[in-house]
């Protein structure tokens, strides 16, 4: 039996016994957690590497820093030679800007791995972390990593005003918190926290007296009781743009809207999982046309191309009209679109040949479009989507530089409508800083009596996740911080 140690990564290699090779096969938590971070980054990309590449990618996460280390090793630097300082100042710019790229690269800390290990990813697979498929994330996986991201969004919450969480309300809920606060007479005493109480108590008499007698004798400030909130059910459909211009990339870290939508909503649904199970959330993902997204496939979305058969573009009709179809078989109290977008609606469904002629009567340049099956079929192949879309219609496309095609707000606006009949709220998150999308988006929610959100995209995940609590619950305390 060959014995190989690389610091907490342990493998046995032994012919006769492969099978208690592999369960012997380990990785310490902080390995796992930094593989994990790196599984996070290589997920959202617009381009998921294959398990090929991803193998690559831990396997290689430091060596460029050996290789960082036998420069300096071997460089020779003669401090007698007037250039020396030059020389040195050279390694080390050379030195930084490897490691910037490697880091921008693989966006995670160094793991110490021996080359030629026994695959990264096939113990990843063993511990339930990967499959070997396209989306290769298992269930267990996609919640670990989620949590990940839903602590550190969690973490920012706390220390940004942004992130408050405030309410005037008081009183009683069903729902029991964590925390707790003093007890206010009229309360039901079912909540009272007894073993803080007794605590309060014990801490009082001691100042006092360096005997506790018992029985204890409580008084009303040593009451304690636990928060509660009003358990309100909730259905939420979050329509994501898939349209070309979202893998756009912006902000200080160099992720593009996509990543930082997906990474948003991810940590979105890990929350619901965990705390809200009652609620329900969904993702509808959009272009030119619309589909519901498996939130397990959540990190594998991807933005169309403009040479995808005129998907690219943006129809918030297609988008609305599916989520109103979800909604309508919940059967939660408050239901609610939220609309992730960075364009304005460049197409809108075409319903019968009365509309197709008034367009081309009013117009001097059209396109309608209607997918064929082999489009739809590859769709589903290739993203693990199913496109609605009707054959008896089409989709009239206009893109207009900076404006929004009449017809198409006008399709838009009714598809809108019927969902507010229906009770259901629609919002808008901007993440772009075009002017008249801004103007037009804040048009939109003030005809529909909805909120518009503009964001900086290094933010989105913050700001969805207070929005998702905002509207979820109503906490009925004092101050409340999440």
């Amino acid at each position: 039996m060959v014995l190989l140690d690389t610091n907490n990564f342990v493998y046995f290699v032994h012919k006769k016994d492969k099978e208690k090779s592999k369960s012997e096969s380990q990785l310490s938590d902080k390995q796992i957690e930094q593989i994990l971070e790196v599984l996070a980054n290589q997920a959202v990309k617009d381009k998921t590497p294959t398990m090929e590449e991803l193998e690559s990618i831990l396997q290689n996460l430091n060596k460029p820093k050996n290789e960082q280390e036998s420069k300096i090793k071997t460089q020779d630097i003669d401090p007698d030679e007037g250039s020396s300082i030059i020389k040195l100042e050279s390694i080390f710019q050379d030195l930084s800007k490897s490691k910037n790229e490697q880091e921008s690269k693989i966006e995670t800390q160094n793991i110490d791995f021996e080359k030629g290990s026994y695959p990264i990813t096939k113990l990843l697979q063993e511990k339930g972390y990967l499959r070997d498929k396209k989306n290769w994330l298992t269930n267990k996986g996609f919640l670990e990593i989620g949590s990940k991201i839903l602590d550190g969004v969690m973490k920012d919450l706390t220390m940004d005003d942004s992130g408050s969480h405030n309410t005037s309300y008081s009183g009683e809920g069903d729902v029991l918190m964590d925390s707790t606060k003093k007890f206010e007479l009229g309360n039901d005493i079912k909540f009272l926290n007894v073993p803080h109480t007794i605590l309060n108590s014990i801490q009082r008499i001691s100042k006092h007296k360096t005997k506790i007698d018992f029985p204890i004798s409580l008084e009303l400030d040593d009451l304690e009781e636990f928060e509660t909130f009003e358990d309100v059910k909730v259905a939420v459909v979050y329509c994501i743009d898939l349209s070309s211009t979202m893998k756009k990339l912006l902000g200080k870290n160099g992720k593009s809207r996509i990543e930082a939508a997906k990474k948003a909503l991810w940590s979105l649904y890990v929350l619901n999982k965990k705390y809200f199970p009652e609620d329900s959330i969904f993702v509808v993902g959009f272009g030119t046309l619309a589909s519901i997204v498996n939130n397990y496939d959540i990190p594998f979305l991807k933005t169309y191309d403009a040479h995808e058969a005129f998907l690219h573009y943006t129809n918030y009709q297609a988008a609305l009209r599916l989520a109103r179809k979800i909604l309508q078989k919940n059967t939660a109290q408050n239901k609610r679109i939220v609309l992730i977008t960075d364009g304005q609606p460049s197409a809108c469904f075409v319903e019968n040949e009365q509309q197709k002629n008034e367009i081309i009567s009013e117009k001097p340049y059209w396109h309608f479009y209607e997918p064929d099956t082999s489009i739809l079929s590859k769709v589903k192949k290739e993203r693990n989507m199913t496109l609605d879309f009707d054959p008896r219609r089409q989709v009239y496309l206009s893109y207009r530089y900076k404006r929004v095609d009449p017809k198409i707000h006008n399709r838009t606006l009714i598809e809108a409508k019927k969902c507010l009949r229906e009770d259901i709220k629609i919002d808008t998150i901007v993440i772009s800083d075009e002017e008249e999308l801004l103007e037009y988006v804040q048009g939109l929610e003030k005809e529909l009596r909805g909120k518009a959100y503009h964001i900086n995209q290094e933010n989105m995940d913050r700001v969805l996740v207070h929005d998702y609590l905002s509207n979820t619950r109503k906490v009925l305390s004092t101050k409340q911080n999440w």
